[in-house]
């Protein structure tokens, strides 16, 4: 890293800069910290590139485009380096990505001084990247097992890549940064959208050559697709696992040559690995595998897919990673210095061009290439396109607490796995939060979020527990997985640091210890989900006699529903119980039973939404069209899709709010930061953030607040947030107030329909 010069900013969109990373003739690479308090690189695009009319059309599009890889899942979503915001309408535009601290394969496959490099071609930009501290020689080949593990995972990321219409165009070794827990691919800063019209020359060479595809060194834009994706990536490979170029090294126009007419020089290519990589290097891209066939192809059969995370890299360089890691986080001090002069090999960029000129400025002339020397500075290297996984804050938040105390929430949750849509909705809102916190005049300390991606995984959970611990975090949210929230939860106790459950109500953590101090739990309770039923049944349609289909398929949490319902009839009326056994299929003996004893309503207690709508057409069948109610598990799209005209009309209790219904700023600056509405539980966090700050606020928030402290602070204070008021009984039991917990939602015109909180319908 390089100290920040005289003329850089001091922020940009909210993002304090800290220091530079690489700079060159389109802008400068940044290391930055967002109003949240997350490292991010933040790459700016000079003025004089922006005042282009092509330039910015394509950059605005890119950045539309590859926002839908936000939403992506499946296994190659966590392998593609997430974009965290960008303007595309500022002066001069800026983006920024997720900051890896790891090193590149470049380097850990050879030394940086033996890397020869190649002769760009245009438009590859030139860049000057800032080297850090170097590995001491590289460790060579990698072996098979390590190469079949980042080809696998590299290849996932480029199916999500294709799947969102994208085509990378610029896979490389200096594009691929190596984590602990895996590779990332990064710089999309030549991609487009799958059928897209190219805004280079038609007759123009983009990519690096020795690693780009036939059709690309050919200049044959229309042809360029995920097959050229594919070739690269077979030439990544070949490099990974030889140690060699496949088409060797020198002048550009040499390799485009034998990349085009000759054979890949794959000799020291393993035996074992040779057939699939050369599959992906065949001329003719309708010859090459698609990228989930290459993933497929690649998995190792002797590693359980999932089980390979922990030692995917021989042990020597797994240490140098994370030795590299550890001093790329060593962040500096902001400090100013003089602008370095121009050298031969990246000259000074050139003084902004008025926008008229630089119109009919002639193409920048051709400019040696330094390949990658650190892996941070590798984050954002060139160009305008960018992709995403999951994202942070936005814009804006920026200077109104300077200079004060920063107090660390800790954000754990299943970022990755199984989880992951809960996880990440819960940690963006959590995100907005801390940004409209640290955004409020006249705050006396700020706030920065932490985040711990567990998986879902019992021991992940624990390190992530103990390295939030670690880090000081005042009180930790999240912890929606039940395996991961008991595994973690003794850390917490131990350490007297609050634990704040935003969508799991914690019954498996009190079960097993009931003097869990530090437990506090934001959502209402699965064992009163009654709640809301009921009071429908009583307040707004009034019955005398309900009907329980009691679906024992649903286990304990049916069972809790129905013998509620059958001890507190709603309307003070009566209750019956018709079960269905768990492995029947059948609801209709149950129904019949129901409507025989002249139910006036009828409430499953089902967790299955296939199940539910085989309950939704018996009872369509049977001519009922009284209330039918059920619980949150069966809001699916297979309960809808599957039930059909039967689901129409049923109703739903459910313990989170409609996030389409909430403030519109919050809704507003979710969309604005991260391309799209809101999800489940992320008014819920963005509520739990507000309950943490306010506890820290009752405590005066000095620079050295006891987490014990916190976490005893939070019952006696309230918070009215975006879903509901927060406010916990003062019966000893800390459990929050129930009757502004639950809420009500029904299935109308082929969708989920909010209704309202439960307590205020009627």
């Amino acid at each position: 890293m390089r100290p920040l010069v005289a003329d850089d900013a001091e922020e940009i969109g909210g993002h304090r800069l800290l220091a530079r990373l690489g700079a060159g003739g389109m802008g400068v690479v940044y290391l930055a910290r967002t109003p949240g308090g997350r490292l991010v690189a933040l790459k700016t695009i000079r003025a004089e590139h922006a005042a282009d009319p092509a330039f910015r059309v394509r950059f605005r599009r890119e950045v539309n485009a590859v926002r839908g890889l936000r939403e992506a899942h499946g296994p190659g979503a966590r392998w593609v380096v997430p974009v965290l915001a960008a303007d595309p309408e500022a002066r001069e535009p800026w983006l920024t990505t997720e900051f890896v601290p790891g090193p590149s394969l470049v380097e850990a496959v050879e030394a940086v001084e033996a890397v020869e490099p190649v002769e760009p071609v245009e438009p590859v930009e030139a860049v000057e990247l800032v080297k850090a501290d170097e590995m001491h020689g590289g460790f060579g080949a990698l072996p098979p097992k390590a190469v079949r593990a980042l080809g696998s995972r590299l290849a996932d990321a480029l199916a999500a890549v294709h799947d969102a219409g994208l085509v990378h165009r610029d896979v490389k070794p200096a594009n691929v940064l190596l984590a602990l827990d895996g590779p990332r691919l990064i710089d999309f800063g030549i991609a487009h959208a799958s059928g897209a019209t190219a805004l280079t020359a038609p007759d123009a060479v983009v990519g690096t050559p020795g690693f780009l595809a036939p059709e690309q060194a050919q200049a044959r834009a229309g042809a360029v697709g995920p097959p050229s994706d594919v070739f690269s990536l077979g030439g990544v490979l070949a490099y990974a696992a030889s140690a060699r170029r496949p088409f060797g090294t020198g002048l550009a126009a040499g390799v485009l040559f034998r990349t085009v007419h000759e054979a890949p020089d794959l000799t020291r290519v393993p035996a074992e690995l040779r057939p699939v990589i050369a599959a992906c290097l065949a001329k003719d891209p309708a010859e090459r595998p698609t990228a989930q066939q290459l993933a497929r192809a690649l998995r190792d059969p002797r590693v359980p897919l999932g089980q390979d995370g922990d030692d995917w890299l021989p042990p020597a360089l797994l240490r140098a990673v994370a030795t590299r890691s550890a001093q790329a986080l060593d962040i500096p001090t902001p400090r100013r210095a003089p602008r370095p002069p121009a050298t031969r090999e990246a000259p000074a960029a050139p003084a902004p061009v008025p926008q008229e000129a630089s119109r009919n400025a002639p193409a920048p002339s051709r400019r040696r290439v330094l390949l990658l020397a650190g892996a941070a500075a590798s984050v954002l290297a060139t160009g305008g396109g960018i992709t995403a996984y999951r994202a942070a804050t936005g814009n804006g938040g920026a200077g109104s607490g300077a200079g004060l105390p920063v107090h660390t929430l800790g954000f754990q949750a299943d970022l990755s796995g199984a989880g992951e849509t809960d996880g990440v909705a819960q940690e963006r809102g959590a995100r907005l939060a801390v940004q409209a916190h640290n955004a409020r005049p006249g705050i006396t300390f700020r706030l920065a979020l932490e985040p711990a991606d567990d998986r879902g995984d019992p021991a992940r959970a624990e390190q992530a527990a103990r390295r939030l611990i670690d880090a000081g975090a005042s009180a930790v949210l999240g912890l929606a997985t039940p395996a991961a929230a008991v595994a973690a939860a003794p850390h917490y106790q131990d350490a007297r640091t609050a634990m704040v459950l935003i969508s799991a109500d914690g019954a498996e953590l009190t079960a097993r210890d009931e003097r869990l101090t530090t437990l506090c739990v934001t959502r209402a309770p699965e064992s009163y989900l009654v709640l809301p039923l009921a009071s429908y049944l009583t307040a707004e349609r009034p019955v005398d006699r309900t009907a329980v289909i009691d679906d024992r398929a649903a286990g304990g949490t049916g069972a809790a529903l129905a013998a509620r319902l059958d001890r507190t009839p709603p309307n003070e009326g009566a209750t019956g119980v018709h079960p269905v056994a768990a492995d029947s299929d059948d609801f209709v003996p149950a129904v019949r039973a129901a409507l025989t004893a002249d139910a006036q309503a009828v409430v499953l207690t089902s967790t299955s939404p296939e199940r539910a709508a085989r309950c939704a057409r018996a009872l369509a069948d049977a001519d009922f069209t009284g209330p039918r109610l059920g619980t949150w598990h069966l809001m699916r799209p297979a309960f809808l899709e599957q039930a059909g005209a039967a689901a129409e009309g049923w109703l739903f209790g459910t313990p989170f709010t409609d996030p389409a219904s909430v403030a519109a700023g919050f809704r507003t600056a979710h969309r604005e930061a991260y391309g799209t509405a809101p999800a489940r539980w992320s008014p819920e966090a963005y509520d739990a953030v507000g309950l943490v700050a306010r506890a820290l606020e009752e405590l005066g928030a000095g620079s050295d607040v006891d987490p014990g402290a916190v976490a005893q602070r939070l019952f006696s204070v309230s918070y009215d947030g975006l879903a509901k008021p927060l406010r916990f009984t003062g019966d000893g039991t800390r459990t929050l107030e129930q009757r502004t917990g639950y809420f009500l939602f029904q299935a109308r015109d082929g969708a989920f329909r909010f209704l309202g909180r439960s307590d205020e319908l009627g």
